[in-house]
């Protein structure tokens, strides 16, 4: 007897605003989750993916119109009453949204957030539902469930709050779970512990889940059947294993290219990114809605409409042609001919550089002890050490790469090296001469050769200004064009990011994500810099979109002989760009030397973990967010699977030379251990 579906959709359209006309962000989406099935959304943002999910949990609002069926467990949830649809969704759906810092609210403790759907749909009492909330924290694989349960959001890491999301969700017991991008602002470790995390729900609970992600590596690792979605339309759908070792769409095949492989580029790679970019309000019509961007575009793909059929691989795909691609674009990946990279005199060295912020001043630091025969009053201030004894340098014409978990320093250093923020000790030298020294014009000269790209663009841009607006402030600031001459220079800085001229009207929310950070990088540009901090500027972005950048980044380096420090969690990318990569833990370098060097023979066990996270390798042991550091000793030590504790936990390892380009800092090898870390770090014991 055959299992009736958990969740059914057919036929699903949702259009945004009023009348026939209103756009279509979803366009007769249909499929179906049997229990315990994982079924992956995946698509560039602005795709519909996320309207698909809204409209399950009933939170499009009155701006959306919907049309088709949501069946769940048989009932259709569009023709339920508000109150009754709230019910069903609270109970018996759970959802996990992709910004643990807005889900969460900031002014409740953690556990009350977990019980509170306890209370009001399961109706237990608030001791019991806290109760509940520890061991739900416990589950989620946090150790110390009590302190968090206690704990403001604000307190928490990342990682703890998106766990805490989870456990949220699964208060009730519900049977399907909704996911929207759980996992994109998480590092690679993190990351890992969350998808295993929800495998075992699957196993152990049967919990359904719908995932959407832009990530297709997370898609394979997690999910039993994907539907690439593409200007509202699903494009392919079948099995992870078919759709993503044999994609038949071209859209699915110019995704899976897009991705950087986890290997070291020669300096004139390129990653082959889609064209041209997807409509930002796709509208109904007649022919193929891929078809301005693909290279195999013909007038019958205009003007006959597009059916998912089935493909010679056996899954469906929306293209005529899709059995005659064959392998594109797989074979199409581009290389530039170019020298290997030299390194020459330092523009950028730095020197033992140490940060340490407060964590308890002023009054707060003020203490009662009662030692001794009467209590005294003392002063106790406390301090964190974001960056610690770190030394560097980044010739012109280089990028260095700084990979790390989130809080381990990478972007208190970044700013440090710009001077915008005050170092405690060590040196920073730019092209010679000493940042720390400078003031009055030197800083402003300095500005002008040392320029920054933030993550977060939609914060960095002022939404007020327009694009020709933002890039005309650092024109007018360093004096760099008269006021008849910026507008051209605007144009000039357009053309460079690959924008055309007429971008410089628009206003930073009429960009998409991928045109927002070439603004970001066209004004980083606008002052003529020989140096650039890149702080995670593609982490948030497609995968199509993030190729774009990188190979913009690599033209401007070749074209203008930048510098980069390249800051990223995503080691593929930063193995793409870089000719060096420094390892980042708890404000230490604790190896750097070139992607084939750390890729291939990897020294330290925290390079190894993060290469296994990414592979999905073994257990990492935590996240080491709540693990003690011995004073003076390895900072990797408490989550160190071959920590000797009389050697690690007492004295801090130097970084050791292996070569002239690779140096690694630990304890191993140095103290009679022969075999080399990254055999240990196979569990091989020492």
């Amino acid at each position: 007897m055959n299992t009736p579906p958990l969740l059914q959709v057919r036929d699903l359209t949702v259009r945004y605003g009023g009348g026939t006309d209103g756009s279509a962000a979803v366009r007769n989406a249909s499929f179906q989750l049997q229990p315990g099935e994982a079924l992956g959304i995946v698509g560039e943002s602005g795709s519909g993916k996320s309207s698909i999910a809204g409209a399950i949990l009933g939170l499009l609002g009155a701006a959306a119109r919907t049309e088709g069926e949501i069946l769940f467990e048989g009932r259709d949830l569009t023709q339920l009453t508000p109150v009754r649809r709230r019910g069903v969704l609270g109970r018996r759906i759970g959802a996990v949204f992709q910004d643990p810092f807005t889900a969460l609210n900031p002014a409740l403790r953690v556990g009350r957030q977990i019980a509170e759907p306890m209370v009001q749909h399961l109706g237990l009492r608030q001791p019991e539902a806290m109760r509940r909330a520890v061991s739900l924290l416990r589950e989620m694989g946090i150790h110390q469930a009590d302190d968090v349960a206690r704990a403001f959001p604000h307190q928490l890491s990342g990682g703890m709050k998106q766990r805490a999301l989870i456990a949220a969700a699964l208060a009730c017991e519900p049977p399907l779970l909704i996911l929207d991008e759980p996992t994109t602002a998480l590092d690679v470790t993190v990351e890992a512990q969350i998808l295993r995390l929800l495998a075992r729900l699957r196993r152990q609970k049967q919990v359904s889940l719908l995932f959407i992600s832009h990530n297709l590596g997370v898609i394979r690792r997690l999910c039993d059947s994907v539907a690439v979605m593409y200007a509202s339309q699903f494009v392919e759908v079948g099995s992870v294993r078919d759709v993503l070792e044999h994609p038949e769409h071209p859209y699915s095949k110019g995704l899976l290219a897009s991705r950087p492989p986890l290997a070291a580029a020669s300096r004139g790679s390129r990653l082959p990114a889609i064209q041209g970019q997807m409509p930002s309000a796709p509208r109904p019509a007649s022919g193929c809605v891929f078809a301005p961007r693909c290279p195999f575009a013909e007038a019958r793909c205009t003007g006959e409409p597009q059916q998912l059929v089935i493909a010679a691989t056996g899954h469906q795909a929306r293209c005529w042609k899709a059995d005659a691609l064959g392998d594109w674009p797989r074979l199409a990946v581009e290389s530039i001919d170019q020298p290997p990279f030299r390194r020459g005199d330092a523009l950028v060295n730095v020197t033992r550089l140490r940060k340490t912020f407060a964590t308890r001043r002023g009054l707060a630091a003020w203490r009662l002890s009662f030692a001794g025969s009467r209590p005294r009053l003392r002063f106790q201030p406390t301090q964190v050490t974001a960056v610690d004894d770190v030394s560097l340098s980044i010739s012109p014409g280089e990028v260095l790469g700084l990979v790390g978990e989130s809080g381990c320093g990478k972007s208190t250093l970044g700013r440090l090296v710009l001077r915008l923020l005050r170092r405690t000790d060590g040196t920073v030298e730019f092209d010679g001469a000493d940042v720390g020294q400078w003031a009055g014009p030197q800083i402003s000269a300095f500005r002008k050769q040392a320029q920054i790209v933030f993550q977060n663009v939609g914060s960095s841009l002022n939404p007020r200004l327009s694009v020709g607006e933002a890039l005309e402030r650092p024109l007018a600031l360093f004096g760099l064009a008269k006021l008849g001459a910026r507008r051209q220079r605007v144009e000039e800085l357009l053309e460079m990011v690959r924008l055309p001229a007429s971008y410089r009207q628009r206003y930073p929310h009429q960009l998409s994500g991928g045109e927002r950070q070439r603004v970001a990088i066209a004004r980083a540009l606008a002052t003529e810099p020989r140096f650039i901090v890149c702080d995670e500027p593609v982490s948030a972005l497609d995968v199509s979109v993030q190729a774009a950048i990188v190979n913009l980044l690599a033209d401007l380096r070749d074209q203008f002989g930048l510098a980069y420090l390249f800051i990223s969690h995503d080691l593929a990318v930063v193995a793409q760009l870089s000719d060096r990569v420094a390892v980042m833990y708890r404000g230490r370098i604790c190896e750097a030397g070139t992607p084939a060097d750390l890729l291939a023979a990897p020294r330290h066990p925290y390079t190894r973990m993060l290469l296994d996270a990414v592979a999905d390798g073994p257990d990492d042991r935590g996240t080491g967010e709540t693990a003690a550091i011995a004073i003076g000793g390895c900072v990797f030590a408490a989550r160190c699977p071959h920590c000797l504790p009389s050697v690690c936990g007492v004295t801090s390892p130097e970084l050791r030379v292996v070569s002239s380009s690779h140096q690694f800092a630990c304890h191993f090898e140095s103290f009679g251990i022969a075999r080399p870390v990254a055999e240990l770090a196979h569990g091989v014991a020492p």
